[in-house]
């Protein structure tokens, strides 16, 4: 892969909290020289240092505000001002409405509010929102996870890729998601609720998704502790005909090249 493919790697994709050797939800979205940290979930950090500095960071995106997508940045805000990142401006991070407040009150120790917007320029998403990173083209769409939750488009040189959020099938997410080259799409349920509503995906809603929205790629992530990968896997399957994986950790796809071709 070179730096000016639109490529996913997996930070981490546990839910909802850490496994031993699995973060929770975390990737790195990257192409045309740009870099995206995408979903900043308990531990991902660590990794993402891997393959880029946080003051080397385009933007970071953030879908919802429950912790397993989001708790990395309170240890980002205190790497990006109090160690030795050195930033030379603000990192953009979009995210939803309210999201700098949440780490302002949860940071703040003393009678003075703590500074997070000198670590973050913060962008309220909504549904619709637009915004050009380098040379990557992020729209995002409200869907449906309970709270203001987001899915993802990312879109490169012809290339596309949809990232899910956490959500329950919807049409707004199966729209976002047409024709994309690879669809990275949560499957924690292990079995529907009965009596309330869905707020994730199930195997079979993963694979029906990517089926109805037309996607060349599905790449289940965030599966539940009562799920194995390679059960979620074969149930999203039976939906979709086309090459289904897991986001394991570590794991790098090139967004619009065949499966082999990732690693």
């Amino acid at each position: 892969m070179t730096s000016e493919e639109l490529c996913l790697t997996v930070l981490g994709s546990a839910t909802p909290y850490p496994a031993v050797d699995n973060p929770c939800s975390g990737y790195l979205v990257s192409g045309q020289g740009a870099r995206v940290w995408v979903d900043a979930g308990t531990g991902t950090l660590g990794p993402l240092q891997r393959h880029v500095a946080l003051g080397e960071l385009d933007a970071i995106w953030i879908s919802h505000l429950h912790a397993d997508h989001c708790a990395d940045l309170l240890t980002a805000y205190y790497a990006a001002l109090y160690a030795d990142i050195g930033l030379g401006a603000p990192i953009p991070l979009y995210g939803p409405p309210g999201t700098l407040d949440r780490l302002a009150h949860f940071l703040t120790n003393t009678a003075s509010r703590s500074p997070v917007e000198e670590a973050f320029a913060f962008h309220a998403l909504h549904d619709g929102h637009q915004a050009r990173v380098g040379d990557l083209e992020l729209t995002s769409r409200t869907v449906a996870h309970g709270i203001p939750a987001f899915a993802l488009r990312v879109e490169s040189a012809g290339r596309s890729l949809v990232y899910s959020g956490d959500t329950a099938p919807c049409a707004e997410l199966t729209h976002l998601a047409q024709g994309c080259d690879l669809l990275l799409c949560e499957a924690e349920s292990a079995a529907a609720p009965t009596g309330e509503e869905p707020v994730h995906h199930t195997p079979e809603d993963a694979g029906e998704t990517a089926r109805t929205a037309g996607a060349a790629r599905l790449v289940v992530t965030h599966v539940g502790r009562f799920l194995t990968p390679e059960q979620a896997v074969d149930r999203a399957s039976r939906r979709f005909a086309g090459p289904v994986e897991y986001a394991a950790p570590g794991a790098r796809f090139a967004v619009g090249q065949p499966a082999s071709q990732s690693r």
